[in-house]
């Protein structure tokens, strides 16, 4: 789905502008000092921001709309908590707290039972992340957050995976230009080149089997049928097709 052609909660996603960083710069000092016209048009400037944020969310079911609405809240966050005397871009800020309002909403709208202890340290730690992010204006560690609130580092992992959604191995982490990099993107091919060089050589085994021999295994083992079935649907026996079944394994292994 492309969000910048469609209109959600009301918004029509194609007019949304762009700040430059020298007017957030600008709109966030003016905030500060209590301008509200300045504090609404940086939420404005910014709704581009969460429409990019929402669409790594979209695979869990929720609307568009609840997902929207609910990081405008976090951006609203975020604009309300960022310091500009620190030396960090508004969008690095906001990116996690936007994220971090979803994965709330998402968590407490979770169908799965996780235990109230662990729920409660998973309350602790994210409240703690918040308060550590507007402290050093980036995303704290786990290693920072379990030591903010006194506890293990590993018991604060496993409370925060507890109430994490899973994530698709197509879901979107990164979108620059129409360049986008997917969770499948970033996972490891523990594969060697040992088993690469055995498919090719499987494959070229196959390759010199007879037609029939081809047919029979491909019904046998990719459409998981019997030989009794096989026998009947290419109109030989039962026995022939052990046979040649036998027989082309053999030949497989022996080029294998």
């Amino acid at each position: 789905m492309q969000f910048n052609k469609v209109e959600i909660s009301g918004v029509n996603t194609s007019r949304l502008k762009v700040l430059s960083e020298e007017k957030k710069t600008e709109l966030l000092k003016r905030t500060k000092q209590g301008d509200k016209a300045a504090r609404e048009e940086l939420i404005q400037g910014n709704l581009r921001l969460v429409l990019s944020v929402i669409q790594k969310f979209m695979s869990r079911g929720t609307p568009p709309d609840d997902l929207f609405q609910v990081g405008v809240v976090g951006l609203i966050k975020a604009i309300d908590n960022f310091d500009t005397n620190l030396d960090v871009k508004f969008s690095t800020y906001a990116v996690p707290m936007i994220s971090g309002e979803l994965r709330r909403y998402l968590r407490d709208n979770n169908a799965i039972r996780v235990s109230r202890s662990t729920r409660d340290l998973a309350y602790k730690a994210m409240q703690a992340k918040e308060r550590l992010m507007n402290k050093l204006g980036n995303e704290p560690s786990a290693k920072e957050i379990s030591k903010e609130i006194g506890a293990k580092q590993s018991d604060v992992v496993f409370a925060l995976e507890s109430i994490s959604e899973p994530v698709s191995i197509y879901e979107p982490v990164y979108s620059n230009t129409g360049d986008t990099l997917y969770m499948l993107d970033q996972l490891g091919d523990s594969s060697s080149d040992e088993g690469w060089i055995d498919e090719l050589l499987l494959k070229d085994a196959i390759k010199k089997l007879s037609d029939r021999e081809k047919n029979i295994l491909y019904l046998r083992f990719y459409q998981g049928k019997t030989q009794v079935e096989v026998a009947n649907e290419i109109g030989i026996s039962q026995a022939q097709v052990s046979r040649l079944e036998k027989n082309a394994l053999s030949r497989i292994k022996s080029n294998v």
